[in-house]
């Protein structure tokens, strides 16, 4: 059993920040549809995504860690993304428009 449910550690892994990214837009999200449109939704995770990374797994500051940076950041916005639809609707039964 965790003693933590969260904590730095946890959040130099990959699981660790999807996570992260997960529990803190869907927590979020409520005030951003409220202003923004539902692709917004996409952005604001991605710049969570980025910002954790910046802060729990810094690359460095030239261009190959910057680019590292972005293309992990996707990475765990996509994961991030598809692992809640796969939680919010397990069976896919959801209608896509």
């Amino acid at each position: 059993m965790f003693k933590d449910f969260m904590n730095a550690n946890m959040l130099t892994t990959f699981g660790g920040l999807v996570t992260a990214v997960i529990v803190i837009v869907q927590f979020t999200k409520p005030l951003i549809k409220k202003r923004f449109k539902d692709s917004a939704i996409r952005v604001y995770t991605f710049t969570i995504a980025l910002i954790l990374t910046l802060i729990f797994h810094p690359q460095g500051f030239g261009l190959t860690s910057i680019i590292l940076t972005i293309i992990n950041s996707i990475m765990i916005t996509i994961t991030s993304l598809g692992g809640y639809e796969v939680l919010s609707d397990p069976m896919a039964k959801a209608i896509k428009k």
